[in-house]
């Protein structure tokens, strides 16, 4: 265990020092937090039918997505795409360590660091604001809990997309396709709720709702406490389905892994 809570924790460190890239982050997410939200003001001015979620709930989830952003896994790790590239990757199928679990730890920090350093300010901002309203305590917890199950959730995905690259090698394919799917079907570009009834089946069993709208509407209190289980069940039965996939995608790779060059 001290092997991958060494990378988490050297990993963590080393992306907390791009806070240059967190400040324009941080402002490139403003301003488009603001786009989004002046265009669901519009469309609810305008609604002529009854809209699953009201206008403070909606309004509070684009902030929340503003500022969770980078939970989605839209490209695959840079270093590991180099090493590939490389060749240098046969260096870290030499570590007495478990390939998998050494990534996945990896993918954990890139997830939680730069979310860190963008969530908190804007956050901070949108309260002031009055865009967030915030819950009871019970539905904060459970969202936090929530949020959480997003992290692990979004990792186990980040890591099958860096295994793809001993196919692909460029990785762009994969990061345009699951980038796509990621932010649609996650609630990033429209809340999950205002999408057609007769898509909602289809919604509820694809892995990417847990990554932003459970537990966005959690925190908006849409959804009560009291389905917290319900959600966490939802989040780690795909968590571990993915894991499992991963190891044999991985399994597959090293078995077929030639390395040219010396």
């Amino acid at each position: 265990m001290r092997p991958y809570t060494a990378i988490l924790s050297a990993r963590f460190r080393a992306l907390l020092q791009y806070r240059a890239a967190a400040v324009a982050g941080l402002a490139t997410q403003l301003f488009w937090g603001l786009i989004r939200m002046m265009i669901f003001m519009a469309f609810y001015e305008n609604a002529t039918s009854d809209v699953p979620m009201n206008l403070e709930q909606v309004i509070a989830y684009v902030w929340l997505g503003q500022a969770f952003i980078l939970l989605v896994p839209f490209r695959v790790d840079a270093d590991l795409a180099a090493m590939v590239r490389s060749g240098n990757v046969a260096y870290e199928l030499l570590r007495p360590v478990d390939l998998y679990n050494f990534w996945y730890s990896r993918a954990i920090a890139t997830r939680v660091a730069p979310t860190l350093m963008r969530s908190i300010p804007i956050i901070i901002i949108a309260t002031i604001a009055g865009w967030i309203h915030w819950p009871g305590l019970s539905s904060l917890s459970a969202g936090l809990a929530c949020i959480a199950g997003a992290v692990l959730l979004g990792s186990s995905i980040a890591v099958v997309m860096s295994i793809t690259l001993f196919w692909t090698i460029s990785g762009m394919g994969i990061n345009w396709i699951t980038s796509w799917f990621g932010f649609i079907f996650s609630g990033m570009v429209l809340p999950l709720p205002l999408f057609p009834d007769w898509f909602q089946s289809v919604l509820n069993f694809l892995p990417f709702r847990g990554l932003i709208d459970l537990p966005f509407r959690m925190l908006t209190g849409h959804i009560p406490p009291e389905r917290v289980l319900y959600i966490l069940a939802h989040q780690l039965a795909w968590t571990v389905a993915i894991i499992l996939f991963g190891r044999w995608l991985l399994s597959r790779a090293v078995k077929h892994l030639v390395v040219q060059g010396g």
